[in-house]
């Protein structure tokens, strides 16, 4: 009788569980003083990732000389992070002034549909950028030729299609399993990690199935970057002269900057072994790659690129002369 009664208990709890329709996020932090200054500095952070991103776009449609494979590669890295930062800063900004941080089941699982799509499209963009690179130093007088538009395209569409053929199969398991627990999650946007320990159901597939697509996707593009940049310093390395070896880093010099926070953040964050603990430190790696990396990006190749800096220099003149003229017709 004991038996049948812990059996008919299992059965009850089994079947009359409620299935979670919204989640809180519990954000990065539940400290009442560091609210407002946060949802100050992370407000500031986005605006200056809009503006910059959206503005670095702008520049680069709007000046030939930036009419380029490497310009162009820049822009759809542009676009890309504005879109991943777009899928998540909100939220984060909105929560740290709201009582209830609620965001809802279809919400959440956009969120996180719209954030590993475009998190793998840079992951490839930064691979895309790394063999144009390599082809302008190692292959000068060829450059226009292998780099045409088409293949310029290709490596532009195919991280797209790819990464949402990824992401649709990935969020459409996560949000298959049942939540039937605890609603609350800890992190401050919607991540399959931090997702994983509010289901009911057996996640061990599930876990494994990040696992493998975030190791292969580092892996194969880190593969790109790391072959590409070995062929690209030892060009560099052949060069005789000081000032064309420091011309030739300097042209690498900010992608390089880029993968190395970029992929630094994400191996921390999926490829490491997991403990109860751990979410709390991701939150540090998160905000990295989801909130500063796609502001740093923009500022990055625009001070440290002297093409970008005269077109800026350029759009900026003409808009006082276009103001000035406006002005004066007043």
């Amino acid at each position: 009788l004991v038996v049948q009664q812990q059996y008919d208990d299992e059965l009850m709890e089994k079947f009359n569980y409620t299935q979670a329709t919204e989640f809180i996020l519990k954000g990065i932090t539940d400290r009442p003083e560091l609210q407002a200054p946060l949802f100050v500095i992370f407000l500031a952070i986005y605006i200056v990732t809009v503006v910059g991103n959206l503005g670095l776009i702008i520049l680069i449609r709007m000046d030939s000389r930036l009419h380029t494979p490497m310009y162009f590669f820049l822009s759809h890295l542009a676009f890309v992070d504005f879109c991943y930062s777009s899928a998540i800063t909100p939220k984060m900004v909105v929560n740290f002034v709201v009582e209830k941080n609620t965001i809802s089941f279809n919400a959440c699982a956009a969120q996180l549909g719209c954030f590993i799509t475009f998190v793998i499209t840079e992951a490839y963009i930064l691979a895309s950028m790394a063999y144009d690179r390599y082809v302008a130093i190692c292959h000068p007088l060829l450059y226009s030729v292998i780099m045409s538009p088409k293949l310029c395209r290709l490596l532009v569409v195919i991280p797209y299609v790819y990464s949402f053929l990824v992401a649709l199969p990935n969020t459409i398991v996560t949000f298959r399993l049942s939540f039937c627990g605890s609603n609350v999650i800890n992190h401050f946007y919607c991540d399959n990690v931090a997702l994983m320990p509010l289901s009911c159901s057996n996640t061990h597939t599930k876990q494994m199935l990040i696992f493998a697509f975030a190791g292969f996707n580092t892996i194969f593009t880190s593969l790109i970057i790391f072959i590409s940049y070995i062929f690209i310093i030892a060009a560099i390395l052949r060069i005789p002269s000081t000032e064309g070896r420091f011309k030739a880093f300097s042209t690498c010099g900010t992608h390089m900057v880029t993968i190395t926070i970029f992929y630094g953040t994400n191996i921390f964050m999926y490829l490491q072994p997991k403990s109860k603990d751990a979410l709390d430190t991701d939150k540090i790696a998160a905000v990295v790659y989801t909130v500063v990396i796609p502001m740093l990006n923009p500022v990055i190749y625009s001070l440290r690129n002297k093409d970008v800096k005269e077109a800026l220099k350029k759009a900026l003149v003409k808009g006082c002369k276009t103001l000035k003229m406006l002005w004066s017709r007043m």
